[in-house]
């Protein structure tokens, strides 16, 4: 990898790291990669067959037969599918059975790109410590909540915003307390705080991050 460019870019949910991870990769024509929808894949796929979450070799089995065609399936958005994922990515047998075909990805990205963008919750921590830059994204509860909420009412998904809330406090407590791979930052991590940001303030924010990096 050290002749690509590889921005890892890790935070919680909903605090924009998927629209800000491909806007990057679009900026640099790098390949990207939400490393989530590689989790709601095999959760989509576990539902699908009718096998139990926390059925381990079933899940691993779905996760080595994942492709980059099972993550345009416009069904990993839906919030059962999200739940699904959130509850099976702690388990330290299917993060192994996924972290070879992330490295892979960014080791040789699709269509020989110039390097890649990978987007999650260990990507500078596990998957790519050695990515040329690191951001950590986050953003308040709150902000988080409003914009999740209005996602999923804007797929038509009748859902308050106390119980998006709510989810999205059981999401990350399974991601920081999980054993295997936590969320947070790596030490070399450039924080970028986006609940005051809209999207372009923060692309602008994390361009300005990357050309740092880049020189030094």
């Amino acid at each position: 990898m050290k002749d690509r460019l590889i921005i890892a870019v890790d935070g919680p949910v909903a605090a924009g790291k998927g629209t800000l991870g491909r806007r990057l990769a679009a900026h640099f024509g790098l390949a990207y990669l939400d490393t989530g929808a590689l989790y709601r894949a095999v959760a989509l796929r576990l539902l699908r067959d009718g096998q139990a979450l926390d059925d381990i070799p079933a899940m691993v089995a779905q996760a080595q037969a994942v492709s980059l065609g099972d993550l345009d399936d416009p069904a990993l958005r839906g919030e059962q599918v999200g739940e699904a994922a959130s509850m099976i990515s702690p388990q330290p047998a299917l993060r192994a059975a996924l972290l070879q075909y992330q490295r892979n990805f960014a080791a040789r990205p699709p269509e020989d790109a110039a390097g890649a963008v990978l987007d999650g919750r260990d990507i500078g921590t596990v998957v790519c410590p050695e990515a040329a830059v690191k951001l950590f994204v986050t953003a308040s509860m709150e902000a988080r909540a409003r914009r999740r909420h209005a996602e999923l009412l804007s797929r038509g998904e009748d859902i308050s915003l106390a119980t998006v809330q709510a989810d999205l406090a059981k999401r990350d407590a399974r991601d920081t307390e999980r054993s295997a791979s936590p969320l947070a930052p790596a030490a070399d991590a450039h924080l970028l705080d986006t609940t005051k940001m809209d999207i372009e303030a923060a692309v602008q924010a994390a361009l300005k991050i990357v050309a740092v990096c880049i020189k030094e």
